[in-house]
């Protein structure tokens, strides 16, 4: 939301314009219709400076652009904010399981137990990048072509999978001689994940312009999502130490975040929601469809 700045320098109310009294006043504003004067600037002959309006809110402004696209709310459809809301409620809710599932991955390697060795937890987490990696590539070389005509189901796909991902790190220390598997095919899922996601905020983005600011809108998206991630990361280390030799805590946390996660994406999605939560105009749903 980048306000713009006018400044009116207004002559003496007396019509003398040699006593050397100016007036010059500051206005702020979204659009030229929604202008609010900040400050007004008199030397008479001292200089003197009075600022109108609450200082604390022209500092919300100020922090605020940072996080929403400029022209903000005129330049985003109405379904913005929504769709946004829910997104960074259900990254919020990803990150604080993401830490749950990375504390127990590291523990199925071994960190923390001297019969563990450096050399083969580099092995085990090279395999299990080197997975995901080709699995992207295959990924898109199958699916590439499908992700812009059904971006609707594709992104209910990829917050899937990322789940599924998540549950396998999760579940690896259950199944140690089988962890190599287990944590290969989670890094399977996260790779279809960052495909399809990827893919999909692009149709996403372009569908919430209004006005040809479709770039700014995925830099401000970026921003929101990168303090979702401290804020996520955050709580996720708190709950982690909370509940770190309470494997029944771990699980009801993981699972109770999860449901939410999907509930928030289905509802945000499914056809039947979407005019009432407005996330999707009915004129605009054949494009996510």
């Amino acid at each position: 939301m980048e306000d713009s700045t006018a400044r009116e320098l207004i002559p003496p109310s007396d019509g003398n314009s040699g006593d050397g009294t100016f007036i010059l006043e500051e206005w702020n504003g979204s659009a030229s219709t929604k202008l609010s004067r900040t400050a007004v600037i008199t030397a008479a002959p001292s200089l003197s400076i009075q600022r109108s309006g609450n200082r604390f809110g022209h500092v919300w402004r100020r922090v605020l652009e940072a996080f929403v696209p400029e022209g903000f709310p005129s330049s985003v459809t109405p379904d913005y904010v929504p769709f946004q809301a829910w997104d960074s409620l259900q990254g919020l809710s990803t990150y604080i399981r993401t830490m749950l599932s990375t504390q127990a991955l590291l523990s199925a390697i071994g960190v923390g137990e001297k019969s563990a060795t450096v050399l083969g937890a580099t092995f085990q987490w090279f395999l299990r990048d080197l997975t995901g990696m080709v699995g992207g590539i295959l990924f898109t070389f199958y699916q590439g072509s499908n992700l812009d005509s059904n971006a609707k189901m594709w992104r209910l796909v990829a917050d899937f999978m990322n789940d599924l991902g998540m549950l396998m790190d999760l579940v690896s220390p259950l199944y140690p001689s089988a962890f190599i598997f287990v944590v290969c095919l989670g890094s399977l899922s996260r790779s279809f994940t960052g495909v399809a996601s990827g893919a999909t905020r692009a149709a996403l983005t372009q569908h919430f312009a209004l006005q040809n600011n479709a770039a700014d809108i995925s830099a401000k998206e970026g921003s929101q999502e990168t303090l979702a991630t401290m804020i996520g990361m955050a709580l996720g280390m708190l709950l982690a130490r909370v509940t770190i030799g309470h494997p029944l805590f771990i699980w009801f946390s993981f699972l109770s975040l999860t449901i939410f996660h999907m509930y928030g994406k289905f509802t945000c999605f499914s056809p039947s929601s979407v005019t009432h939560i407005s996330c999707f105009p009915q004129q605009s749903v054949s494009a996510f469809e």
